[in-house]
């Protein structure tokens, strides 16, 4: 049996969780790193010790090799011996628009394989399962050492790992997969990853996305929660169903159970738990504050053109923008919080007070001291699409005039010419230059002194500033503008526009530059620092999520919210209420087929919270029980995880997950699913 190692570290830690516990909000714990353990380091005694359970590698082997990586971007899992995989709705939508045929509204109304030759295939799709895995740390900490220098560590670590991969790849066991080599704690950990492919993957059943977007935006990374975001595939080997008898969840249609342990087995995507609180306080005051600014400014956007122009995939991408903004929103309201910060510095003095070295924190502060009066320009300033035509335009205006003086071929200032034109043409507008003036006010808003602020506004508005640009810039006016940007004429050309772009494109590359030329300094100390905390804690700490597989433990539980109580299920009675609630509209509509619902569903769980630990690219995770069978199907977490990318929060976190029977009595009482669900039941 493997055991967890440098678990004893707990014992040194006086804040230290009960187990089952949680801590007080403003006690700092190892937890506070998360509990997206990896399988190379399972933590198998504080499974048992922590659950009152029995579960040994072989367990750990089994429910790894039931999971899946779907795709690039979610997670999924064999769910019968036939092949057949669930994940989420909103991680196939992509995928099953690929599969529409003329005619067909399978987004609008759903779509299920009643026979096994009707199932569909995606073309490109395809799910990686985590076969093999083996630690490779010591071959390349060996041919690291006999580097002198950073680059020299770095190229023999590229090519001990490319020769590695060649080794593996004719290993018995290992032939035909793909392999990828992993590293956590910056380099203090190695593994290789052997993966099957499946890539015949077809479409089994997936609901209407009024079911799968039950709720919409509104309802997005809230609870309680009633969503089907379910959907059913198969994996196929020689045209025939893959045969994964060995390694899948039983599907346990009576679902999860108030109290009961269960754990997610997933791909987490990127969580940053490991920035010291130097780079958690520029990410508060000078990263996402302004970057949520842009978005919101584009989401506003989103919507006037949405007003104007309603269609689907418009108002995906407005949903996907208001993903984000809450996301980030999220993180930047526990930045803020006083507590949750303590937290992070108490973590990192105790784990200074720990190390016998080098203080690798306070050099990487000195360097963010330096960066955080451009944090403002770095994202205001670039040539985003979050900042307008205008910035863009400044951008290429600004190259265009050291083109014009270079030895630049016809050829390419044409190309750039025709380029600026276009950009041109875009920005003459009122929306445009509403959108500058915002820019600049914005800038202003963050202004740490900077003399370059005075020469752009001179004593004036921005909205002065802007239609002083606009009125006398000979660069908007529609007939002179093709003459002006001319080589000869555009040496000569005095212009409000070129000068904006004098000042403010200047600013911005001096910042990026910065950024770019402390990116190696800042990449090693990251590194430093987290091996420092790798030596302290060892693998009592969880690295930060990478994408890959990794396990997650927690409980069924409620908690407070709101001055009330959230419970630990929803049914299907409150999905009717909201329905009824909110008079039936987008986004918590119903389709036909669910208004003459049987009373005996009606009682049924139909989402449920748990306290495990998650992040985008667990989307589609299953969630089963100590005996590794599903117990549902995890789709969210609530708005109180969000700081959960910075800072694990055990009291207030939730994962939200569909109920096992959320999905099978949907299936049996509201699509007559018959073939899939008496699968599921194993018959």
């Amino acid at each position: 049996m493997t055991k967890l190692k440098n678990w004893g570290i707990l014992t040194m830690i006086t804040l230290l969780i009960p187990v089952l516990g949680f801590a007080q909000k403003n006690e700092a714990s190892i937890y506070d790193y998360g509990k997206m353990w990896t399988f190379e380091h399972a933590p198998i005694d504080y499974f048992n010790k922590t659950y009152n359970l029995k579960v040994d590698q072989e367990w750990f082997d089994d429910v790894r090799q039931s999971a899946l990586k779907f795709a690039t971007w979610c997670s999924a899992s064999f769910v019968s011996p036939n092949g057949l995989i669930m994940t989420n709705h909103h991680c196939s939508e992509g995928e099953v628009a690929n599969i529409i045929k003329e005619g067909e509204h399978i987004l609008e109304e759903g779509f299920y394989a009643e026979k096994l030759e009707d199932e569909r295939r995606s073309p490109d799709l395809f799910v990686d399962q985590l076969t093999h895995i083996a630690d490779i740390t010591n071959a390349i900490k060996t041919a690291e050492a006999k580097g002198k220098t950073d680059s020299e560590k770095l190229e023999l670590r590229a090519q001990t790992i490319q020769s590695l991969k060649d080794k593996y790849s004719k290993m018995q066991g290992w032939e035909g997969l793909r392999l990828e080599v992993v590293n956590f704690y910056s380099g203090g950990k190695f593994s290789i990853y052997g993966y099957k492919r499946y890539d015949d993957i077809r479409l089994v059943f997936i609901p209407e996305v009024d079911l799968g977007f039950f709720g919409g935006d509104p309802d997005n990374f809230t609870y309680p929660r009633y969503n089907l975001d379910c959907t059913f595939w198969r994996a196929y080997e020689n045209g025939k169903p893959a045969n994964t008898s060995k390694h899948y969840f039983e599907f346990k249609k009576e679902g999860a159970s108030e109290g009961e342990p269960v754990f997610v087995i997933g791909n987490p995507a990127s969580t940053e738990r490991y920035r010291t609180v130097a780079q958690l306080e520029f990410d508060r005051d000078a990263r996402y504050n302004i970057l949520l600014e842009s978005l919101n400014n584009r989401y506003d956007d989103l919507n006037k053109e949405y007003d104007k122009n309603p269609s689907l995939e418009l108002r995906s991408q407005i949903f996907g923008l208001s993903n984000s903004i809450k996301a980030i929103s999220g993180i930047e309201n526990g930045l803020k919080d006083k507590d949750l910060m303590q937290r992070k510095i108490d973590m990192e003095n105790m784990t200074k007070s720990k190390f016998k070295g080098d203080d690798y924190w306070s050099e990487l502060a000195s360097i963010y001291k330096k960066l955080k009066p451009y944090g403002a320009e770095i994202n205001l300033l670039s040539p985003s699409p979050l900042n307008g035509t205008v910035m863009a335009l400044l951008h290429q205006l600004y190259a265009y005039k050291f083109m014009v003086g270079s030895d630049a071929s016809d050829a390419d200032i044409e190309t750039q010419k025709a380029q600026l034109l276009e950009l041109i043409e875009a920005a003459n507008t009122k929306e445009e230059q509403t959108k500058f003036v915002d820019l600049l006010n914005r800038l202003q808003q963050h202004d740490r002194g900077d003399a370059y602020l005075s020469k752009v506004f001179n004593g004036k508005s921005a909205d002065a500033v802007v239609a002083n640009m606009f009125k006398k810039s000979k660069l908007m006016k529609p007939k002179k503008v093709a003459k002006k940007l001319k080589p000869k004429q555009f040496k000569k050309l005095k212009d409000p526009f070129l000068d904006m772009a004098t000042i403010l494109v200047p600013r911005y590359t001096e910042g990026a530059q910065l950024f770019r030329s402390t990116a190696p300094q800042r990449k090693v100390l990251e590194g430093k620092i987290a091996n420092a905390l790798f030596q302290v804690h060892g693998t009592s700490l969880p690295p930060d999520a990478t994408f890959t597989l990794r396990i997650s433990d927690g409980i069924v539980k409620g908690y407070d919210y709101n001055g009330t109580k959230a419970p630990w299920k929803t049914t299907f009675y409150g999905l009717y209420d909201r329905y009824y609630s909110n008079d039936k509209k987008f986004p918590w509509a119903l389709p036909n087929r669910w208004l003459n619902p049987p009373m005996d569903m009606l009682s049924k769980p139909f989402n449920f919270v748990s306290t495990n630990d998650i992040i985008g690219g667990n989307s589609g995770s299953a969630i089963v029980n100590s005996k590794g069978q599903a117990i549902g199907l995890i789709f969210d977490g609530n708005i109180e995880s969000l700081p959960g990318n910075f800072i694990f929060d055990q009291a207030y976190n939730r994962t939200v997950s569909v109920h096992a029977s959320g999905i099978y009595y949907a299936l049996k009482h509201i699509y007559n699913a018959e073939r899939l669900y008496k699968e599921l039941d194993g018959k």
